[in-house]
């Protein structure tokens, strides 16, 4: 049991700050050439915090563990809203733009009850890895056609802030350095979750659900925590909800296209049932105040929502 304990902790080391070199040197690479500060974010910083998620997945499918694949997807959304949100909001209050409230949030919900149905027969085939990744492109055609609408005005200082000022050669350098112990930390953090299943007579789901939801899950938490430290509340849920949607429509599509599988019932019944009722009440708590914030109340809320989901997971899994 040692090794593989040390394998998860310390993949899940590597796989936050090979996520952060990715993302810093792809987005400066990205600038070095010539692309604009939003359309680096809408595309490749957005791929960047979802890259723990896409590579677990890749290499749980590979080693013909699919379930802990979908186990990290529906697990790290939940963690992304009840616990990185849950968390943030107890920290400062996160004020909610009217622009996600009626674009983004409404079209995560969509993606979400896509998903549901794409489960329904407990299924994740090829024709379903196919579908979901459709409903990606559309996503990002959506979100261009968002931000056209409109116009540059969405992107805040701070987001002009956080772009990485790096030549290109050390963009380079950060970009393949990253990229590649991002491919070795999640390797190492599927063969250890999964040794450590089998040596607990623990289901893969249970583990994708619990340590690697929320490892993968931690640049989003880190990523929200310092926004809302530095004053830039606003940063933290359109992280979140782009973060999710990406979860569902690429990280969902791996398993499926490499490695088609059958799942056990309590997929819906317990952990999608689970992962709509916090999207929905993300969507609540942004519209049932003025103005549109998620306060520490809620906060505290969502996060004893996550220990109670966390809670059920271990009762059923003894």
């Amino acid at each position: 049991m040692l090794y593989p304990i040390l394998a998860i902790v310390i993949g899940l080391v590597l796989l936050v700050w090979s996520a952060d070199r990715f993302v810093i040197g792809a987005a400066a690479c990205a600038r070095n050439f010539g692309m604009s500060p939003l359309l680096i974010g809408l595309t490749i910083v957005a791929f960047g915090t979802s890259a723990p998620e896409i590579l677990v997945s890749t290499m749980a499918s590979l080693a013909d563990a699919g379930n802990l694949a979908v186990g990290n997807a529906l697990g790290s959304n939940i963690a992304n809203i009840a616990l990185v949100l849950g968390v943030t909001a107890l920290i400062a209050p996160l004020p909610v733009k009217s622009g996600v409230l009626r674009r983004e949030i409404p079209l995560l919900i969509a993606v979400t009850v896509f998903a549901g149905f794409i489960l329904l027969d407990l299924k994740l085939t090829r024709i379903d890895g196919v579908l979901l990744l459709c409903t990606l492109a559309t996503c990002l055609f959506l979100f261009n056609r968002f931000q056209k609408m409109n116009g540059n005005d969405e992107l805040s200082g701070a987001d002009e802030e956080e772009l990485p000022e790096l030549t290109t050669g050390p963009a380079l350098l950060w970009l393949l350095l990253g990229l590649t112990v991002l491919i070795v930390s999640s390797r190492m953090l599927v063969w250890g979750a999964t040794e450590v299943a089998l040596a607990l007579g623990i289901s893969e789901l249970i583990i994708g659900l619990t340590i690697v939801a929320i490892g993968t899950s931690l640049p989003e938490l880190a990523a929200s925590i310092t926004s809302a430290l530095k004053g830039h509340h606003d940063i933290a849920i359109g992280n979140v909800v782009g973060s999710n949607i990406f979860n569902l429509a690429a990280v969902m599509a791996v398993p499926g296209l490499i490695a088609p599988l059958e799942m056990e019932q309590l997929v819906m019944l317990r952990d999608y049932s689970a992962m709509l009722i916090a999207t929905l009440l993300l969507a609540a708590f942004a519209l049932w105040q003025r103005p549109r914030t998620i306060s520490r109340l809620e906060g505290g809320l969502l996060g004893a929502a996550y220990a109670g989901y966390m809670g059920l997971l271990y009762t059923m899994s003894v």
